[in-house]
């Protein structure tokens, strides 16, 4: 870490928030916040003239935005936060203590899901516009009190690919790669995808988003088994300093626009080694964001994990167990420490056959919320991935 920041950001403490702990001060008064936001923008944009992009040195942390929400927020698809779905999801954040939603801006496919008049964006990707109007939904959000997360899906880009080779994994005969579910992945090691996803985040931060959380901020899975057979251009550095590094990198350049970096990340990492094969490493990520979301659904952990035969049918343990192997992962950080904000679970994953999952409800939902609260986690997001949310659940 570059030590004249972590100094500065010690001496000033007083003044916001620096890593995962709030200041001890009076944060609902305006002048306070308008002080605090105007003393952090200040060193932001100074510390990011100083800021050398280096995985092993990450830079003391200065929240862009100290007066952020304890964000309980849902994911809502581009399709529903374009269509008549958003009517009934501004209802359940309206009439409960959910205040937050993580919007597609770029897909899993990779399109823009709004119509962009960014030139650069439009030769290098493709918009589908979901949303058409995107400046209504902003302002529909706004009076609805909703705290807008832009999410942008970086590396899992078939539409990149696709439209420019140059940029992806590709085959000995020059075809471009794709998974057996048909996805295509870019390169993590160009700096020009880094460049164009920034700039979907820049453009977002325009648009008023709070924040940008990056999800597929890896190399594909098995990565490690293909590396030396497919076609990518690459340096020097580790598959986990170049994933690293491009979230150092995006934080650089997003936190003077004054919004956080988040990313997902595989809820498992946090009990495990660095997972080499596809470039994640939990505590270099988590040292170059604000937030780090876990992905730590139940359904998502085999048999065995924390003791439990079946953990899709155990959430209060499973979650319990994965919060506090990442405490243990992060504590160790100090400073560095980012808002721990684990995406959930409100599905049923009958997938895992019958006797292994349970038709999950309130108390599912409720038993990881309260999990959390105990292992002092205070935020959250839930996922549907159709945005059919569980009525009646006390989100506290």
């Amino acid at each position: 870490m570059n030590m004249f920041w972590a100094l500065l950001a010690m001496a000033f403490g007083s003044f916001g928030s620096f890593g995962g702990a709030p200041a001890v001060a009076d944060q609902g008064n305006p002048q306070f916040q308008s002080l605090t936001n105007s003393f952090n923008t200040a060193i932001i944009q100074s510390q990011k003239d100083q800021v050398v992009i280096d995985a092993d040195n990450p830079p003391a942390k200065i929240d862009p935005q100290p007066d952020a929400p304890v964000v309980k927020g849902i994911y809502v698809t581009a399709y529903s936060a374009g269509g008549a779905r958003m009517k009934e999801l501004l209802e359940l954040t309206d009439s409960t203590e959910l205040n937050a939603m993580v919007i597609d801006i770029k897909d899993d496919l990779g399109y823009i899901t709004y119509p962009t008049e960014n030139k650069a964006l439009q030769k290098m990707g493709k918009s589908q516009p979901f949303i058409r109007d995107i400046d209504a939904l902003m302002k529909r959000l706004q009076k609805h009190e909703v705290y807008p997360i832009a999410r942008v899906v970086v590396f899992k880009d078939t539409i990149l690919a696709k439209k420019n080779p140059e940029l992806s994994f590709r085959n000995k005969d020059g075809s471009v790669w794709a998974n057996g579910k048909g996805d295509s992945f870019v390169n993590p090691y160009s700096k020009e995808v880094w460049d164009y996803n920034i700039e979907i985040a820049k453009e977002a931060a325009k648009l008023g988003f709070k924040e940008i959380q990056f999800d597929y901020v890896r190399f594909p899975e098995g990565f490690e088994t293909r590396a030396d057979v497919l076609k990518y251009t690459k340096s020097d550095k580790s598959r986990v300093d170049v994933v690293a590094e491009f979230v150092q990198y995006a934080r650089k350049e997003l936190a003077p626009l004054g919004v956080r970096v988040s990313v997902d990340i595989f809820g498992y990492a946090a009990s495990v080694p660095a997972a080499e094969g596809i470039g994640q490493d939990f505590v270099k990520i988590s040292e170059n964001v604000d937030v780090i979301s876990p992905m730590v659904y139940p359904s998502h952990y085999s048999t065995g994990w924390y003791g439990v035969k079946d953990p899709d049918k155990d959430p209060y343990t499973t979650i319990k167990g994965s919060m506090e192997d990442t405490h243990k992962k992060l504590d160790p950080t100090k400073e560095l420490k980012p808002v721990i904000r684990p995406w959930i679970q409100d599905f049923t994953a009958s997938w895992l056959g019958s006797g292994h999952y349970v038709k999950y409800g309130k108390k599912q939902v409720e038993d990881q919320i309260r999990a959390m609260k105990d292992m002092d986690v205070h935020e959250y997001l839930l996922w549907n991935a159709s945005n059919r949310y569980t009525s009646g659940v006390q989100y506290q």
